[in-house]
């Protein structure tokens, strides 16, 4: 059995489980990578049934956007459009903060501000499309 050189990469001092899992040096897996992508693959069809409602509405008053988004259909895709377009932005600048402020204070209260931004508008969306569904 041959002995392993004492300077190794910090990549091959990992266990194998650490490396199945994905672990990188923050100890963090690719949950956020994934989260990312799944809520742009998600974008991608309700941007489209969103802008060609949005075409197929033109003109028309509150009463009958009021009475497109009161179907069921309708509101859940408008809420699902809403939630994936605030968590995918959330992470996105998430990545943007983290890789680009420096210094500890700055980078966390940038975080707590965006996060608790994205919170405060998503929440406000949500909102005004069940108040206009109902």
């Amino acid at each position: 059995m041959a002995r392993q050189p004492t300077s190794l990469p910090p990549t091959a001092m990992r266990s194998q489980l650490g490396r199945v899992r994905g672990l990188g040096s923050a100890g963090s897996g690719v949950e956020i990578w994934w989260a990312e992508r799944v809520t742009s693959i998600a974008l991608v069809p309700l941007s489209i049934w969103f802008i060609v409602a949005v075409i197929a509405h033109l003109g028309a008053d509150r009463a009958a956007i009021a009475r497109w988004i009161g179907q069921p259909v309708n509101t859940v895709l408008l809420l699902a459009l809403v939630i994936a377009t605030f968590r995918h932005m959330a992470l996105g600048l998430q990545a943007v903060i983290e890789d680009y402020v420096h210094g500890e204070l700055a980078r966390m209260v940038s975080l707590l501000v965006m996060r608790g931004a994205a919170w405060v508008l998503g929440l406000a969306s949500v909102v005004a499309v069940v108040k206009l569904a109902f």
